[in-house]
This record gives structure tokens, C-alpha cells and sequence, in this order.
């Protein structure tokens, strides 16, 4: 029969901790009981790891930081609060991950009513085969916008936020800005299935400019940009559509940075971005 190892049992961990603790920070890469005691603890919540979509050694070295520090030597208990801080480390890393974000802003309370971000390629059938938000509204004869492209396909939807991204970015736009909201805006307007909807829910949504760092200007640019202008009289024009729909029925990036009614707010943007990072 096996005997096993002191530290499974509280009292072993605290007095194995606290000898680890007082001979000094190189006793954790020499003393065997500490590569025993994290590899037992890669066992130990292995399951809850792969629970959160992470690996086992992901769940260790959450619990190898918890034991390093002054309370969990001094718990009455310090399995209980080793296991707690390691459910609470791999449950914002992987919030985390669906955000989009850096684990610190996943654990801020502004974060909590956030959804994870949801790519169109996560789907099995494109979402413009299919999706209303995607529908192109009947041409009137009154339209005075920019004619459509004669020859050209409609473009997978993947392949329009893509697109809409590489637009922000020729306009100046941050790549890691631009994608992040273009991306939260899309899953919005799969959500809601309108681009009225969408815009009326995102231009007050206040937890999507603290998430990406961007004021109130920035944010409507961004969502005028991408959206289009919701007036009624717009509709039919290249600026009611907005760049994710024009990309969609078959224009490509450089038409599109040839229309001023889309390139004007994108242009608006990045100076408020600029002006908000420099007073910042």
C-alpha cells in the first residue's frame, strides 16, 4: 500500500509551505516534496482545468502563485483556499478568452455583463446565407448613393469583417482596436438580426467603450462606420448601408476607401482616438 505524501492533508500542506517559505525562494526548484506537491496539484484539478477549456498545467501554476503567498500558509485550511483562488484564476482566464481582453479586465465588475465574443467562422452555415441583418434592402428609384459593383460576387461574410478591419487600419485605426470592435459589433448584429437594432443597443452600451478603451466619439464613428447612418432617407445611399454590408454584396476595400460617407466617420474617429490617447 501506497503511503501517501503529508502535504495531502491540510496541516502537511501549511507545514510544508511554511518550511518551503522560510528556506528561501530556491528551495521550490530544488526540495522533491515541491515538485511533488505541484504535480499532485496538476492531478488534483486537472478536471476542472479541462472544465474551463485550459490544461492541467495551466490549473498548477494558478496553484503553485496561491502558494507562495502569506495566506495560504497561515489558512486554517489551505487546501479550501488554494482550491478556491485556482477556480477563480481559471474561471477569469477563460471568461478571459471569450472576451477578447487581458484577465485583470476580465475580473473588473464593468466586465460582468459582457458576452463572449462570437466569430462568424464558429458557424457551420455563413451567416450571410442566412442571417436578415445581411439582407439588401430593394433598390428605390430615388438612390443616389454609389452604384454597386456590376460583376462582383457576394462576399463571404468572414471575409467582409476581415475586410472591414483592414479598412480601419488604412484610415489609422490600432489593428488590435479596429478587429476587437468590429468583431463585438458583428455579434451584436447576429444577435439582434438589424442594423437598427444593433446600432440603438451598441451606441449605449457603455460596457463596449470601457472594454476597448474608446469614448463616446470613437465609439459612434465606429459604429456609424461599420453599421451605416440608420436614417430613414439614408437607406438606400452607400452611408445608410454602412462598410460591413457594402463589403458583404461584393465591394472590396478600396472601393469602399473611395466613398467618403463611409471613410468621414472612420476619419473622425481615429482623431478622437488620438485625442483621447494624448489627454489621456
Amino acid at each position: 500500500m501506497t503511503t501517501q505524501p503529508t502535504f495531502v492533508e491540510s496541516e502537511g500542506l501549511r507545514n510544508l509551505l511554511t518550511h518551503l517559505h522560510s528556506s528561501g525562494p530556491e528551495a521550490w526548484s530544488r526540495a522533491p516534496e515541491a515538485t511533488d506537491l505541484v504535480t499532485y496539484a496538476m492531478d488534483k484539478y486537472g478536471a476542472l482545468a479541462r472544465k474551463h477549456g485550459q490544461e492541467p498545467a495551466d490549473a498548477a501554476v494558478a496553484a503553485f502563485e496561491v502558494m507562495l503567498t502569506r495566506a495560504a500558509r497561515d489558512a486554517l485550511d489551505p487546501w479550501a483556499v488554494i482550491t478556491r483562488a485556482v477556480q477563480l484564476t481559471l474561471t477569469y482566464d477563460a471568461r478571459a478568452n471569450g472576451l477578447l481582453c487581458s484577465t485583470g479586465r476580465a475580473r473588473r465588475a464593468e466586465s460582468a455583463g459582457f458576452h463572449d465574443a462570437e466569430r462568424f467562422s464558429e458557424r457551420e452555415t455563413p451567416v450571410y446565407e442566412y442571417h436578415p441583418a445581411f439582407t439588401v434592402p430593394a433598390e428605390s428609384e430615388s438612390y443616389d448613393g454609389d452604384p454597386l459593383p456590376e460583376s462582383d460576387a457576394p462576399t463571404n461574410a468572414l471575409v467582409a469583417l476581415d475586410r472591414a478591419v483592414s479598412v480601419f487600419m488604412r484610415q489609422g485605426w490600432p489593428e488590435e482596436t479596429a478587429r476587437s470592435g468590429v468583431e463585438y459589433i458583428c455579434s451584436r448584429l447576429m444577435r439582434t438580426g438589424s442594423r437598427l437594432a444593433a446600432f440603438e443597443y451598441l451606441r449605449r452600451d457603455r460596457h463596449a467603450r470601457a472594454l476597448f478603451d474608446l469614448d463616446q466619439r470613437c465609439w459612434l464613428a465606429m459604429l456609424r462606420a461599420v453599421l451605416g447612418n440608420q436614417h430613414p432617407d439614408r437607406a438606400h445611399t452607400s452611408a445608410g448601408r454602412g462598410l460591413l454590408l457594402l463589403l458583404v454584396i461584393g465591394y472590396d476595400v478600396e472601393d469602399v476607401l473611395e466613398i467618403a460617407s463611409i471613410t468621414r466617420p472612420i476619419t473622425r474617429g481615429v482623431r478622437a482616438l488620438e485625442d483621447g490617447h494624448t489627454h489621456g
